[in-house]
Formats: structure tokens, C-alpha cells, sequence
């Protein structure tokens, strides 16, 4: 069976919805990251890098990453692109959330991370604003006049949905000005799987 380690609200709620949509039987295990557990000897034994998420497969081969991890569950799962070329494309939005939209949102919300002195944290925090909501307007953009990311629905759905949500619990902003974004967000959550893990997880998207 797949475990899933995740904390509430972070990108491992992609994950968290793919396994769920997949209707196998999987754990999902809480990894507190206020108490540091994302750090104890136990679970970087698992994810070195001591982030989530984390998946040990089913015999017990740990993945770390979403670039990794949403791959696999989507070809396991059937919610992924079998041609090479929507495969392609399905990989370059994965590259883009992960080495682009979510930097921008670290910049903004840890810019500790980026700069030893204080000084400069304001002006990290404002570029990563700004390049975060340039970002969500491009992701608005790629939705419209679609109902989801692909031609059908897929992993790449839930980890759009992750930003959504960040946008305005942690940046204040007024998603509903992205009108493709917001209603990508509404199909979402009227998905089953979907609402349960938000119910599980206890974040609002």
C-alpha cells in the first residue's frame, strides 16, 4: 500500500488528491512541520531533504517531489498523458509549478531562505509578490476556455489548485479576479475526492 506524508495545505495536497481520486486503499501519515517533524531523524531517513511530500511505495521505496511523485501516481492511476507529446507538455507545467511558481511564493512568504541579512527582506518578499501573482495570471490564462489543464482531467489538476489556494490565504489576494482560475477552482471542488481531502485537511481552496 502507498503511504502519502504530507502536511495540511501544502503543494502535497496534489498528491493527496490523486490518491484519493485513484479509489486504492492508501495512508496518508501527518507531518506536523510547526513541531519540525519534516526534520527528526525518522523522516529524513525517508525524504533527506526534509520537505513534503514524501511516498513509500509499496515496498517501500521512498519518492521525494512533486516533479517525481505526481508522474508516477498519474501513469499508476491512469492520469497521465499516454501520447509523448501531451507527456511532454504534462512535464514542462510540472517544471514550471515547481521551479517557478512555488519558488515565488517561498520568496514572498520565507525570504529568510534567499538572504542572510534582514535588510533585504522586504525587497525579496516584493519581487516574490509580484512574480507569484504574474504567475497566477498566467496560469488563468492557460485555463481559459478549458475545463482542465489537459484534454481530460489529470494529476496536473490538483497541483494547479494548490496555487489557487495559496494566493489568497497566504498572499491576500482577490483570486476571484482570475475569472478561468476560479472556475477551475469550482469544478474542482465539485469533485468528491477533492472535497474530501480539503474536509481532511481542513484548508479552504
Amino acid at each position: 500500500m502507498l503511504t502519502l506524508f504530507y502536511s495540511p495545505g501544502a503543494c502535497s495536497l496534489a498528491a493527496h488528491i490523486v490518491l484519493e481520486e485513484s479509489g486504492r486503499p492508501y495512508e496518508a501519515r501527518r507531518v506536523d512541520l510547526g513541531r519540525n517533524e519534516q526534520k527528526s531523524e525518522a523522516y529524513l531517513k525517508i525524504n533527506p531533504l526534509g520537505r513534503v511530500p514524501a511516498l513509500l511505495l509499496d515496498d517501500g521505496t521512498p519518492l521525494a517531489e512533486n516533479t517525481a511523485i505526481l508522474p508516477y501516481l498519474g501513469k499508476r492511476f491512469g492520469l497521465w498523458p499516454d501520447d509523448p507529446l501531451a507527456e511532454a507538455k504534462a512535464l514542462s507545467v510540472i517544471g514550471f509549478f515547481a521551479s517557478s511558481v512555488h519558488p515565488a511564493h517561498a520568496h514572498a512568504r520565507r525570504p529568510e531562505r534567499y538572504a542572510a541579512d534582514q535588510a533585504a527582506f522586504p525587497t525579496i518578499q516584493e519581487i516574490g509578490r509580484k512574480t507569484f501573482i504574474g504567475y497566477l495570471q498566467q496560469i488563468d490564462g492557460m485555463l481559459t476556455g478549458r475545463e482542465w489543464m489537459l484534454d481530460h482531467y489529470s494529476v496536473l489538476d490538483p497541483y494547479t489548485l494548490v496555487f489557487y489556494s495559496w494566493g489568497w490565504r497566504f498572499h491576500d489576494l482577490p483570486m476571484g479576479e482570475f475569472g478561468s482560475y476560479t472556475a477551475f477552482r469550482d469544478r474542482m471542488l465539485d469533485r468528491p475526492a477533492v472535497k474530501r481531502v480539503v474536509e481532511d485537511e481542513k484548508v479552504k481552496v
